[in-house]
């Protein structure tokens, strides 16, 4: 059996037991994370998804954060300003072993969703108590203290 998964703007073919390497994940090492966003599971039954797969869903465990290899970028202006520029980039990623494949019952499972990091800041964000505005102290003016 097989599922194709979408994480982090890319898509990824998976079977039980493979490591793949994603965007940053929200979940540190030995976390089990669940990917719910599933296209298509196949095996002796396919099922397309339009575009999700309802009630499916990829079980994962988090193995490490890593990165991945540097990217050089290089930019010269020409002519008479002589000025130049070289740029590195490491992008983020994290490994994760696929443990299983759920066609159905995913809502069920009480696995944490896999969620990069900038959807996991949106939702603390979102969800945190907001704080209690205390009332501004009024400002003794000279008139008031005379």
């Amino acid at each position: 059996m097989f599922a194709v998964l979408k994480t982090g703007g890319k898509q990824y073919k998976v079977q039980a037991g493979d490591v793949l390497r994603v965007e940053l994940i929200a979940a540190s090492a030995g976390d089990k994370v669940q990917f719910n966003e599933i296209l298509m599971i196949g095996g002796d039954k396919a099922v397309l998804g339009a575009p999700l797969v309802a009630g499916a869903a990829v079980q994962a465990e988090v193995i490490d954060t890593i990165k991945a290899d540097k990217v050089i970028t290089y930019h010269k202006r020409r002519r008479k300003h002589s000025s130049q520029r070289t740029r590195g980039h490491r992008q983020k990623l994290t490994l994760v072993r696929v443990t299983e494949i759920l066609a159905s019952g995913a809502d069920k499972s009480g696995v944490a969703a896999a969620t990069g990091t900038h959807a996991a800041r949106v939702a603390a964000h979102n969800n945190a108590p907001a704080a209690a505005e205390a009332p501004k102290a009024k400002r003794a003016t000279k008139k008031a203290d005379a």
